[in-house]
């Protein structure tokens, strides 16, 4: 990159620099001095949109550290050249598969460049925009200061890959602020947003872009100085403090990430407790328990997770060429969707006959906004893109409609017909319908090459997936733009098949369907959703009816017992006698659980219950299985993504397919034909399981 061009790029990124390169630089790092004598080490990984901590960025890194020192600057500012954020931490595809000898020797030099940082003798300050990741925050916080831009954040995310950070976080972090928030940032995974970070004191400053410059100026003044750095690390130097600290980390811990299943979290602890008084000791210990950690079956499968993310992501395209949507229905469903598509810059107008279903609409927006750490002006943008329309006429100008109305057959197709009428030409169709078949409307649609479903999850804020469904007749151009679609707002698509149910809800409900009938025979709920909780899911099946709604579980239950060929369980009058009464879950405040006090939390116990395990998931294993046979899906990978991210299926069993493969796809079928021996038709195996191919 020449002079002229470097100076354009860094004007677009509209990034303050206070440097300027005298050279184009070379490899991941561009560094110059200021007429101040400030040195600006910008990381700009090559032929990316974002920054990951690479070894290779770690060694130029290195390399630029070791000239610094020869010509030490003023203070030395490290900052992203990427518009996207600092950098999104670590690179994944070169850890994975490297064994415990490689990754310790990585990991121990990767150290060695964060001190040779620590260590300069001139301030070091890390500017950071967007996201400061696993080891992006971990560099940043092997800077003497931390500069963060109006809607910044920071966060330690490698418990999510079954590890905890591995590049002198573990010590860092509970050196800089109180030791017990840091641990829980470790813990969860979760990250601290601008003010928060600020509260924390893990920023020292919290600026708007254009107050950059002067931003370092007054640090380097000493006017910002944190002067109760370190005191909370020093009121537990004391091991007994850590451990009775640590007691309460482990009971916490256990409530949702039982040790069986992901050991990284006391891993962290028990090396906090033993070494949290010395950071060399400490260090040594991160670098052994994370190259442990990383040949766990619980990490790999996560990192497994971590790429099926990545592929459903990469999969699709980039041109959607879908400026303006328009939703028909402001429910529960329709207003969710509208309002995720215009937080993610599409214009959005929304139709609905009942007007006060538009005003729900609009109040919602703000919550929706501040639980996705949206300021004031990022509300206040999503807010003027997302238009009330009650008398439809965006419909006319809409490059994509999706249909969110009531799941009854009439009713879509009483609205397919009239926005046949209304819509401009070229543009797309899509139903939200979570189980109905698109074949049946395709007389009523405008045109059927350009009619496809859309089967957004709810809550469509915290669930990524959607289902891309593909009916016969739906063109190549139609799902290649659906698919783009669902990338430029940040969902991750999966491509499925018109058929009942398509792929999450044919293997979600004889998983809710088979804990209803265990309640029928008497079963505790209680114990029912702790099996499933000891076996990984995020929540029992019992809760999430609850969590779904009664009445769309019937809805569903009702269409695949009409339309399957294969045998599906029967409905439970338990859950009509619900439906009837009006106690529909959630929503209404009632289902099985009392939701007046917010969700239920039915914990598991000690112990396994490995029949009530298998009644429950099997007949999920099942039904996944007939749809990879069937073609409803295009892979396994497909399947176990889509079952991960749409139901967060045990993340740490890799999806329902890959734990079959790992548990024996003939154990599984032997023990699919005791169930049907003991139960019924509804847990007869599918062909999948004896299919010599797939059992390679």
């Amino acid at each position: 990159m020449t002079e002229g061009k470097l100076a354009n790029y860094l004007k677009e990124t509209k990034l303050e620099m206070g440097g300027r390169p005298d050279a184009p630089g070379s490899g991941n790092w561009r560094y110059a001095q200021d007429e101040d004598g400030i040195g600006w080490l910008v990381l700009d990984c090559e032929n990316a949109l974002v920054n990951t901590i690479s070894d290779a960025v770690l060694r130029q890194l290195d390399g630029h550290l070791q000239q610094i020192e020869a010509a030490l600057p003023r203070a030395l500012v490290i900052r992203s050249g990427k518009a996207a954020g600092f950098a999104a931490g670590a690179d994944i595809d070169g850890l994975a598969g490297m064994e415990p000898g490689e990754t310790e020797a990585l990991l121990t030099e990767a150290h060695g460049v964060l001190d040779r940082l620590e260590g300069l003798s001139c301030p070091t300050i890390a500017v950071v925009h967007g996201a400061a990741l696993g080891a992006g925050f971990e560099l940043a916080l092997a800077c003497d200061y931390r500069i963060a831009i109006d809607g910044a954040s920071f966060g330690l995310p490698e418990v999510r890959l079954g590890l905890h950070p591995g590049l002198g976080g573990t010590v860092r972090l509970p050196e800089l602020i109180d030791p017990t928030a840091a641990m829980e940032m470790m813990l969860t995974g979760s990250s601290a947003h601008t003010k928060k970070a600020k509260k924390l004191g893990i920023a020292d400053l919290v600026v708007e872009e254009r107050h950059v410059v002067a931003a370092i100026a007054s640090l380097l003044e000493g006017k910002n100085r944190n002067q109760s750095r370190g005191l909370m690390a020093k009121a537990f130097s004391l091991s007994s403090a850590r451990s009775l600290a640590a007691d309460r980390m482990r009971r916490k811990a256990e409530e949702k990430a039982p040790k069986a299943h992901y050991p990284a979290p006391y891993a962290l602890i028990d090396n906090w407790v033993k070494h949290g008084n010395d950071p060399a000791a400490m260090k040594e210990a991160e670098i052994a328990s994370f190259a442990h950690l990383l040949q766990t079956d619980t990490s790999k499968n996560l990192i497994r997770a971590f790429f099926l993310r990545r592929t459903l992501k990469n999969a699709a395209g980039d041109a959607d060429n879908i400026n303006h949507v328009h939703v028909v229905g402001a429910g529960i469903m329709g207003a969710e969707i509208a309002t995720w598509i215009a937080m993610q810059g599409k214009r959005v107008t929304v139709a609905d006959p009942e007007e006060k279903a538009l005003g729900a609409m609009i109040r919602q927006v703000t919550r929706i906004c501040k639980d996705a750490h949206k300021d004031a002006l990022e509300t206040r943008d999503t807010l003027d893109r997302l238009m009330p329309d009650p008398m439809g006429y965006g419909v006319q100008r809409a490059d994509l409609v999706i249909e969110a109305g009531p799941e009854k057959p009439e009713a879509k197709a009483g609205i397919f017909a009239e926005l046949a009428r209304r819509m401009k030409t070229g543009s797309i169709l899509a139903t939200n319908t979570s189980s109905l078949r698109l074949a049946q409307f395709l007389e009523d649609v405008p045109a059927k090459t350009r009619f496809a479903g859309l089967h957004f999850f709810n809550p469509v804020s915290k669930v990524p997936l959607v289902e891309v469904v593909s009916h016969d007749k739906t063109s190549n151009d139609t799902r290649t733009r659906l698919l783009a679609f669902c990338t430029a707002i940040d969902r991750l698509p999966v491509a499925v098949a018109d058929t009942p149910g398509f792929l999450v809800n044919r293997a979600l409900m004889p998983y809710l369907l088979e804990a209803l009938l265990m309640m029928d025979e008497g079963v505790a709920k209680e114990r029912i959703d702790q099996a499933a909780l000891r076996f990984g899911m995020p929540m029992g099946p019992v809760t999430l009816a609850d969590q779904v709604g009664l009445d769309i579980c019937l809805d569903v239950a009702e269409s695949l017992k009409k339309s399957l060929d294969a045998p599906v369980a029967d409905i439970p009058s338990l859950l009509r006698d619900k439906v009837q009464a009006g106690d529909l879950g959630r929503k209404s405040g009632r289902g099985f659980y009392d939701w007046s006090e917010g969700t239920p939390k039915p914990h598991a116990a000690a112990g396994d219950d490995p029949d009530l395990s298998d009644r429950l998931l099997l007949p999920m294993l099942n039904a996944c299985a007939e749809c990879v046979r069937t073609g409803v899906v295009g892979s396994v990978d497909e399947a176990d993504a889509a079952m991960i991210f749409a139901t967060g299926f045990a993340p740490f069993r890799g999806g329902p397919l890959h734990y079959a493969r790992a548990r024996g796809h003939d154990e599984i079928h032997q023990r699919l034909q005791q169930l049907t021996e003991a139960h019924g038709p509804r847990f007869r195996p599918d062909a999948y399981w004896r299919d010599a191919e797939r059992n390679v």
